[in-house]
């Protein structure tokens, strides 16, 4: 069973699930701000972060009413970064200026034990923390460079691989992303009635390209903020 199969599958389980739990279901959605890891020990150096957004859908299964819940989800995300060498405002023969995009998108799947803290009759502070599971579907690879003689640009859809190592590839799969990613979450918030706002912070855990598969090397994993809003319907 490919990992495409499994992830879909374990979406229509939790969001099945949160029905036959007659759980709140409803909708949420955000900006992101995503960049990658560019060394082994988490940093992104050089690299800057990108903006995107997340939407999609959420259930919210009581464990302890008011105090605890398992929220799964299923999400249509955004995540990437961006890089500049040199000065646009300053270009000169020796010094030209370049920018590079790197913009996948991806299905996910996360699933969180959200703790929370009532401080009104319909109102709670909470937080969370769980994993996610990603499967990448779309994206873009952007550039533009500038010169004395003028400035260049284009894109090339993003090349989506199941994992493979591409130890005879000249260009180490850099032009090939991972298709499964997985990480973990972790959020803040607040629940005022119906009404969900909340930050989040993704980590991923998964190298995203292709080519790289070395087991010392834990460069180029994914991480993604974001800010929130949703909404979940039914009774509290």
């Amino acid at each position: 069973m490919t990992k495409k199969t499994i992830l879909l599958s374990f979406a229509a389980m939790t969001l099945s699930f949160a029905a036959m739990a007659q759980a709140r279901v409803g909708v949420k959605g955000g900006w992101n701000l995503s960049n990658i890891t560019t060394t082994n020990d988490g940093s992104t150096k050089d690299a800057k972060s990108l903006s995107g957004f997340n939407v999609g859908v959420i259930a919210d299964l009581p464990l302890v009413p008011r105090i605890l819940s398992f929220q799964p989800g299923v999400f249509y995300t955004t995540k990437g970064t961006k890089s500049e060498i040199g000065d646009k405002n300053n270009v000169t023969l020796t010094s030209p200026y370049a920018k590079y995009t790197q913009n996948p998108s991806y299905i996910e799947v996360p699933l969180n034990f959200v703790a929370k803290l009532p401080v009104g009759e319909h109102a709670s502070l909470f937080a969370g923390v769980g994993p996610y599971f990603a499967f990448g579907v779309a994206g873009k690879n952007k550039y533009e460079v500038t010169t004395i003689a003028g400035t260049t640009s284009g894109s090339s859809s993003i090349k989506w691989d199941d994992d493979t190592p591409f130890t005879d590839d000249p260009n180490r799969g850099r032009d090939k992303w991972k298709r499964f990613d997985w990480g973990g979450n972790i959020q803040v918030g607040a629940e005022l009635s119906n009404f969900l706002i909340s930050a989040q912070y993704g980590i991923g855990f998964a190298k995203v390209y292709s080519g790289q598969d070395n087991s010392t090397d834990n460069k180029d994993k994914n991480r993604v903020f974001s800010v929130s809003v949703g909404y979940l319907f039914g009774g509290r």
